[in-house]
């Protein structure tokens, strides 16, 4: 089917006439009635019925960019196998499976091979074979600076992306194939059982294939070498200490003294210990995942795409505007003050995110699983806040905030930072050098909770400013705790400056050096009450050396702010129940002598204070 009506307007007749066809096109791969959504507002994302599909076309226009209809049985008849509506996953694996084995063995595979080739970047199959450039791993010119395990590594992924996974077949390597069937046992939650079963029959059914492997645990063995794993750390269940280093060995906490292991009951034919409760060793009590991240970060360099994209931060124009990391004063005052870092454009700049989200979706259960991302910044703004560019470091498991001790989580994180920026030996497949990998955390992204256990001071009580600290202006009012003292930031002459009380407006308070509460004072010009400062907690990234002088350090998320603040309000204009306006806040207006149309008015004929209304 001619694909230009999609240029047309959305008015035309003949677009109208070519959506119909396509709508025809596209029932043939409904999967419970319901097939994806190639409108501009959908982009093929979202999962609806065709009567919906129809209307979503009609009303916000085809993707122009969606051509190959790799979704709608245009491409080699067949559907993107990795992509799937949840749950619908046992509805499509029988076909996601028959499609891999079609582009494997035979089927239309030139002309599907050479179409992929011209689909758009968001639509083409992730294939591991041709992203990755293996074989500029192989430097004669440069001495290996890897160890004797990662070259032997390196040279087995080599051999399984180099040969073919049949004679005559120029779709799939070995590795390729490989990585795309793994795919699709995480996708769908296959069993290693069923997953060796699998395998087990594709060597029957296709003797062709070479020395593939028979079971799930070779498979695995191949896949790992990847270095794209992640570690199992036990940790205390009152999150004081991680079961690693000097700790791997200890069978308890030394500080709170609880058990690592799970505590169950006895069996009942025990009747000695009937009743009591045991420690059953090998069950860890709680479990942090840690995804390595010296692997991660030279694997964006060993796509030789990836690698150019990486030193777009260095190439741009500086017009002055600010639409990247790079064209803020903090990126620019950290590269005047560590020259030899920003020097090397292939330097990394790393953002942290965090925040705690309930992985069961239910409302009534208290859970809460922290993970903690990194934001490559040295890709252009529209690749570095894509989620496939996302690294994810840690999983902190609940089932509730770590809070403050998130610290003891953080460490081998905080270790492979000081690491990276010292160095680490990596390759850059884009100039086909071997390289000084280095890499900074040049901030942290979060809301106001995460803000006081990333940075070490609370957010709450008298002093909740992180960049004030001790200078903030704050008392207690009604049953909660008043910022006041914004006059003080209007201009001189201000109409609003007048409205205030006859006492004189406080001055401007110091603002601690840096933004942070960790900075140190000033002494050229600090006053008496900074050089008294307190710090309620260090955080452990401050171990990190140049978090000494970094001007700007932890963001706040303002859209995550401002729809709290929004939810907030509303719920307080339009449920009186919520509002904060009760008697107790009218009392402390009296107990203030001020406002006095608006303190409680006792009434004998009512059983409560009459509250007058508040203008």
């Amino acid at each position: 089917m001619d694909t230009s009506w999609i240029d047309l307007r959305n008015g035309d007749p003949a677009y109208y006439s070519c959506c119909l066809k396509f709508m025809e096109l596209a029932k043939e791969t409904l999967v419970e009635g319901k097939t994806r959504c190639p409108c501009n507002k959908c982009k093929s994302n979202k999962w609806h019925f065709v009567e919906e599909v129809e209307g979503h076309i009609l009303l916000n226009g085809f993707l122009k960019k969606y051509r190959n209809w790799v979704f709608h049985r245009k491409v080699n008849e067949g559907r993107n196998i990795f992509e799937t509506p949840s749950g619908l996953g046992n509805a499509v694996c029988q076909d996601d499976i028959g499609e891999l084995l079609r582009a494997a063995f035979g089927v239309d595979n030139s002309d599907s091979h050479n179409e992929s080739q011209d689909m758009p970047e968001d639509e083409v199959f992730y294939d591991m074979h041709e992203e990755f450039d293996f074989h500029c791993e192989v430097d004669n010119e440069f001495p290996s600076s890897n160890s004797g395990e990662e070259d032997a590594k390196c040279k087995r992924l080599m051999e399984a992306a180099d040969e073919v996974l049949y004679e005559g077949c120029t779709t799939f390597s070995k590795l390729s194939f490989i990585l795309h069937l793994f795919h699709l046992k995480c996708m769908f939650h296959w069993s290693e059982e069923s997953f060796t079963k699998l395998l087990e029959l594709l060597i029957d059914a296709f003797p062709q294939i070479k020395e593939f492997p028979s079971s799930y645990y070779e498979r695995k063995k191949i896949v790992n070498d990847l270095g794209l794993g992640y570690e199992k750390i036990d940790a205390c269940p009152n999150n004081l200490i991680l079961y690693c280093g000097v700790f791997a060995d200890k069978d308890e906490c030394h500080v709170c003294h609880t058990s690592r292991w799970k505590t169950v009951k006895e069996k009942e034919d025990n009747k000695s210990e009937k009743g009591k409760k045991i420690c059953k060793k090998g069950e860890p009590a709680k479990v942090m995942r840690y995804f390595p991240l010296i692997p991660r970060l030279k694997r964006l360099y060993m796509s030789s795409k990836t690698a150019k994209d990486m030193g777009w931060h260095f190439e741009h124009e500086d017009d002055k505007i600010l639409r990247h990391r790079s064209d803020g004063e903090a990126w620019k005052s950290f590269d005047k003050r560590y020259v030899e870092f920003a020097e090397d454009p292939r330097s990394v700049r790393l953002g942290l995110a965090s925040d705690g989200f309930n992985p069961y979706r239910l409302m009534n259960t208290n859970y809460s699983t922290w993970p903690v991302i990194l934001i490559p910044y040295n890709l252009p703004p529209w690749l570095c806040m894509k989620p496939s560019s996302y690294i994810l470091s840690l999983l902190i498991p609940g089932k509730h905030s770590p809070g403050m001790d998130i610290d003891v989580y953080l460490q081998p994180l905080i270790h492979e930072l000081k690491l990276l920026w010292e160095g680490v030996p990596a390759f850059d497949a884009h100039s086909g050098n071997k390289f000084k990998l280095r890499a900074t955390l040049h901030s942290t992204i979060n809301d106001i909770p995460a803000y006081a256990m990333l940075s070490g001071w609370s957010t709450r009580g008298y002093k909740a400013c992180p960049t004030y600290a001790h200078n903030t202006n704050s008392y207690w009012f009604g049953g909660r705790m008043c910022y006041p003292g914004h006059r003080k930031w209007l201009p001189i002459d201000h109409p609003y400056r007048s409205q205030a009380q006859p006492k004189k407006i406080s001055k401007k308070r110091k603002r601690l050096q840096g933004g942070n509460s960790h900075d140190e004072p000033d002494d050229d010009d600090g006053g008496e009450e900074e050089a008294n400062v307190i710090w309620k907690k260090k955080s452990l990234l401050f171990e990190l050396e140049y978090w000494k002088h970094n001007p700007l350090r932890h963001n706040l998320d303002v859209m995550h702010i401002e729809k709290n603040v929004c939810d907030n309000v509303i719920g307080t204009l339009l449920d009186m129940d919520k509002s904060r306006d009760d008697k107790q806040a009218r009392q402390a207006l009296k107990d203030k002598n001020i406002k006095s149309h608006l303190w409680p008015q006792s009434d004998p004929n009512r059983v409560n204070d009459h509250l007058p209304p508040a203008e």
